[in-house]
């Protein structure tokens, strides 16, 4: 059953169209990962120090204990932070227009380039050119004609 709905998220519409909000239901889902991650490193980590020496593998059960522990803190802190985000934010999420929104995430992105497109208030990312200057200022060598610099000395 498990499966069946992960395969039907990833293979949905729902992870591919931005109308569909659904953070903060992905975060117990980061939590399991996370408490995964910390089991496999704490495996990892004490094989690797037992492979060392014995005395060294005592030392690693104290790091994985220590380590291991402010891991799970951290990983706690961080997905209930993002809990409390997406539910203080749940309230403005409501006031989207959905109904205006394209069915694809392709459709979204080319909606966007063409709003970006036809907004005229666009100011360039960096400075112009600075303009060539006159020809009257920079004399143009010709063929067969040289021109001497103006501090060369006189011949």
């Amino acid at each position: 059953m498990f499966w069946d709905d992960l395969l039907k998220v990833l293979t949905g519409p729902a992870i591919y169209r931005l109308d569909t909000l659904f953070g903060q239901k992905l975060a117990p889902l980061l939590y399991v990962s996370g408490l995964a991650a910390i089991l496999v490193w704490a495996v990892g980590h004490l094989v690797g120090s037992f492979e060392l020496g014995f005395t060294q593998g005592l030392w690693g059960i104290v790091e994985i204990l220590v380590f291991g522990a402010l891991a799970f803190i951290v990983l706690r802190i961080a997905c209930e932070l993002i809990l409390v985000f997406f539910a203080s934010r749940e309230a403005s999420a409501v006031g989207i227009d959905r109904s205006r929104r394209p069915g694809t995430l392709l459709d979204e992105v080319s909606d966007a380039i063409r709003e970006l497109a036809e907004d005229d208030d666009i100011m360039p990312a960096t400075d112009p050119a600075p303009l060539p200057p006159d020809d009257d200022e920079v004399p143009t060598p010709r063929r067969g004609r040289r021109f001497r610099r103006p501090d060369a000395p006189q011949t």
